[in-house]
């Protein structure tokens, strides 16, 4: 056989193109992927109904009264969630307070309103106050240091810190003043400073 026959024939034995495409093997790593994110999705909620039956010894929350004293203070923002006082981790989904939401908060005399366009309204009785104070974290929730507004709050036999975040953070710090102001050394709320919320 010549060179260029041995050639030829050499050429005509080698694939022409690359291998098709396995799309079974394709559709079933995505089918796999799909598959495992379900079932993340579905432990974390078991988790979240799990840590919601823990705290079914929570209180229900107060409803917001009809009538309030003057307004001594008034933010809008971010509502972050709410944790065990003192363990920024141990998140409290009860109650619906585990749910992020828009907030408005307003300061009476009588006490604390927080409205939650989308989840449940409350209200935090003025002796129920046990301060405030700015931190960085919550609930899973990282911001810069001092960007978060955590107040203090006794809800049932637990205290409660829950984080908020005002869509001007330099409202913050009035916040602290007042709430720290107006809770005194036993811990039961009196008079606000209303000078200090100015």
């Amino acid at each position: 056989m010549t060179t260029p026959t041995l050639l030829a024939t050499t050429l005509a034995a080698e694939p022409q193109s690359r291998p098709v495409t396995d799309w079974a093997a394709r559709i079933g790593w995505v089918v796999g992927l799909l598959l495992l994110v379900a079932l993340a999705y579905w432990l974390m909620r078991e988790g979240w109904k799990w840590r919601g039956l823990l705290q079914s010894d929570l209180p229900a929350l107060q409803e917001i009264p009809e009538k309030q004293g003057e307004p001594v203070l008034r933010l809008t923002g971010r509502y972050h969630g709410s944790t065990t006082a003192g363990q920024w981790l141990d998140r409290i989904v009860a109650h619906g307070l585990g749910v992020r939401s828009r907030v408005e908060l307003t300061l009476t005399e009588d006490g604390l309103e927080v409205v939650r366009p989308g989840a449940t309204d409350f209200f935090v009785p003025a002796a129920a106050l046990r301060g405030a104070r700015l931190d960085k974290g919550i609930a899973g929730k990282v911001l810069t240091e001092g960007g978060l507004l955590v107040i203090t709050w006794s809800h049932g036999d637990r205290l409660i810190d829950s984080g908020f975040r005002a869509d001007r953070s330099g409202e913050h710090a009035a916040w602290v003043k007042a709430l720290d102001h107006g809770t005194s050394s036993t811990g039961n709320t009196s008079t606000f400073d209303q000078e200090g919320a100015r």
